[in-house]
């Protein structure tokens, strides 16, 4: 059984970190972020072509961190590859020994660095969440006996503050109708819409685990405020931090600040640090999580 799986059924408070595989075959700079992360983490998500830009195969990447004696969360996305290769994706990562799975849609390639490039989208998330619980039961998706079956915890992503909310709260909790068992949510902003999210969700089962984004600076403020969908930092937000002597510092504070009031509500913390690795200590130990 795996880590993450363990420590969410016995109904421990979770950490999940974020590393990013690089844009070519030099995995150092990602190995040091894993030994900053791999720490004071249950499990860390390997990005799949984030923000529809080419990096290294989460596959490869999920396994090098097994490597190195922490757990991966093998990231698959929906976007670049049709059933077939999905499917086989999936085996594939049962075999390397990968046993957390987190499937999500992706991002249109047409904000990446390949714009040209023709999005797959054979399948959606939900779709793929099915297959891969059927896997679990030991069948493909035509429902044919496969030759030893996977045991992958499935998680899938999770939107409490995106419009219209009805319409996200019913596609995540066809998600979990269709197999997932844990939630990674977008950066929380608004602590009474994710509590009012996991008022609908966690009645079904699914385990929450709380977004939490290091809002670096105005730059990275005003990136997600312009390019990201459904999500927006609030204006007392922004300008808390934009008009801090030091910005850094301060979204560390707020950083912390969040996870305090999640604690209470959620099933765990997914910290992405944006390249801050350190910093994430720094944010657990304040929240009383070191």
């Amino acid at each position: 059984m795996s880590r993450l799986r363990n420590a969410l059924e016995r109904g421990e408070f979770v950490i999940t970190g974020e590393v990013a595989p690089p844009l070519g075959t030099d995995m150092s700079a990602m190995m040091r972020s894993v030994e900053l992360l791999g720490p004071v983490t249950h499990a860390l998500n390997v990005t799949d072509n984030q923000g529809a830009t080419l990096h290294l195969s989460s596959l490869a990447a999920s396994r090098a961190v097994l490597d190195a004696g922490f757990e991966p969360i093998f990231q698959q996305t929906c976007r670049d590859r049709n059933r077939l290769a999905l499917q086989s994706d999936l085996l594939a990562a049962a075999t390397l020994g990968l046993q957390n799975v987190l499937i999500v849609t992706g991002d249109d390639p047409r904000g990446g660095d390949h714009p040209q490039a023709k999005g797959v989208f054979d399948l959606d998330s939900t779709q793929l969440i099915e297959i891969a619980a059927a896997m679990n039961e030991g069948r493909d998706m035509l429902g044919r006996e496969m030759a030893g079956a996977t045991d992958f915890y499935i998680g899938a992503a999770a939107f409490p503050e995106a419009e219209p909310f009805d319409i996200q709260s019913m596609r995540a909790v066809s998600k979990i109708e269709s197999g997932a068992r844990f939630f990674q949510t977008q950066a929380i902003m608004d602590v009474e819409r994710f509590a009012a999210a996991v008022e609908v969700w966690r009645p079904h089962g699914v385990k929450i685990i709380a977004g939490i984004l290091l809002l670096k600076s105005a730059r990275v403020i005003e990136f997600i405020n312009t390019r990201l969908a459904g999500l927006m930092v609030p204006d007392e937000l922004a300008e808390r931090i934009g008009g801090a002597d030091d910005p850094f510092e301060e979204s560390v504070i707020v950083a912390t600040e969040q996870v305090r009031a999640v604690r209470e509500l959620a099933d765990g913390v997914h910290i992405m640090p944006l390249g801050a690795d350190a910093a994430v200590k720094r944010i657990l130990r304040g929240a009383d999580l070191a």
